[in-house]
């Protein structure tokens, strides 16, 4: 029988939350086609009501709004549909990336293809933009009880946080292979990032790839933009410890009345307000980051701005400049430099050795 037929409580209706979330890129917001009459066809040739297209249509609107942020602050292009349902790719005959499961129907679809661990990577915030009801989704896995859902929260467009995240998630997903085997099905919300990073991470660091065979490999199978110097400095984090340096930026202004940097460790969802010291006449953030490339941008008096006084990138394909700092810790030795340099060059590959290395600290790994 189908576990969904044993679904009988009604699933509760997850809440909207607003979550600010300024535009790194000056990000517009793209509206839907044109105003549709009341009534729609369908392939079928039946009617709908004004409702059902209404529904449809901020379906639409909200998957074409997400498809240009994500666009923008991945640096391709990218699209995610949202109203189309569930899609996936084999990665591995044991491996799936995917988007998000939208209802405990895609539960059932993914026990067919011999799924038995779902790993989520989304936040609140993602599922309540699309209204995934998380909860019901969770609750039938846990009544047909040959398969296991698990969440291991990264946030979205943030390469700075998928590095961080990297060890605690890639731990978690490890230990769920081996205890539950058979398929694996790791998604986020469109699956075109943080999925396929996941993904790539666990083949670099247990199953034996070179992050390059890894990577076309995943290419050859779904086209997707996982962010790889994230992969290398997480990497690089675990074989040399992750350690801080101070770092202080500047905004020479007293004619303003706020001045704030996102991007940076905080990602282009967030800000960070500078100080401003009326004895200097100026704007001061101080911060401790790991060793690392960092992009922000200033956001002076609500405008996006570049400081022409730090270093800046090349524009991209659409344009944008953002500013950008070199972080190095200090005390390296020879070793630990000339591995970070290899890890973190054009073709990484672990040794046997750096392999065992990480395999015995993602086994040992407790989430704090």
């Amino acid at each position: 029988m189908n576990c969904l037929q044993n679904l009988l409580k009604e699933p509760p209706i997850v809440g909207s939350r607003s979550m600010r979330r300024p535009s790194p890129l000056n990000l517009t917001m793209v509206r839907g086609g044109s105003r549709r009459s009341n009534t729609v066809k369908t392939a079928s040739g039946a009617s709908t009501s004004s409702a059902e297209s209404g529904a449809v249509e901020a379906g639409t609107e909200k998957s074409d709004t997400y498809s240009t942020n994500m666009t923008q602050a991945m640096g391709a292009v990218l699209t995610y549909r949202h109203e189309l349902g569930m899609n996936y790719n084999f990665i591995r005959p044991d491996l799936i990336v995917g988007s998000c499961l939208q209802s405990p129907l895609d539960v059932d679809k993914l026990r067919d293809i011999g799924v038995k661990t779902v790993f989520c990577l989304q936040q609140d915030p993602d599922l309540e933009y699309f209204g995934v009801d998380i909860c019901a989704i969770q609750e039938y896995c846990l009544q047909c009880k040959d398969i296991e859902h698990c969440r291991a929260e990264i946030r979205d467009f943030d390469a700075f946080d998928l590095r961080l995240r990297l060890p605690a998630v890639v731990s978690k997903l490890h230990k769920l292979v081996n205890h539950n085997g058979g398929v694996t099905y790791i998604h986020c919300t469109a699956g075109l990032g943080r999925a396929p990073a996941v993904a790539l991470s666990y083949m670099f660091w247990i199953l034996g790839y070179s992050l390059n065979e890894g990577h076309q490999l995943l290419q050859s199978k779904r086209t997707c933009f996982p962010k790889l110097e994230a992969i290398k400095l997480a990497t690089a984090d675990i074989l040399t410890g992750l350690s801080k340096n101070s770092i202080t930026l500047k905004w020479e202004s007293d004619n303003c009345s706020s001045v704030e940097i996102s991007g940076l460790d905080v990602g282009w969802g967030q800000i960070i307000p500078l100080t401003y010291n009326k004895e200097k006449g100026s704007w001061f953030l101080e911060r401790e980051l790991p060793e690392g490339r960092y992009e922000y941008k200033y956001i002076v008096d609500g405008k996006w701005v570049c400081n022409e006084n730090e270093k800046k990138t090349k524009a991209n394909a659409d344009g944008h400049v953002n500013n950008y700092i070199q972080v190095s810790r200090d005390g390296t030795s020879v070793e630990e430099k000339e591995l970070r340099e290899r890890l973190t060059g054009q073709n990484p590959d672990l040794t046997k050795e750096e392999r065992l290395m990480i395999r015995e600290y993602l086994e040992q790994y407790v989430e704090r």
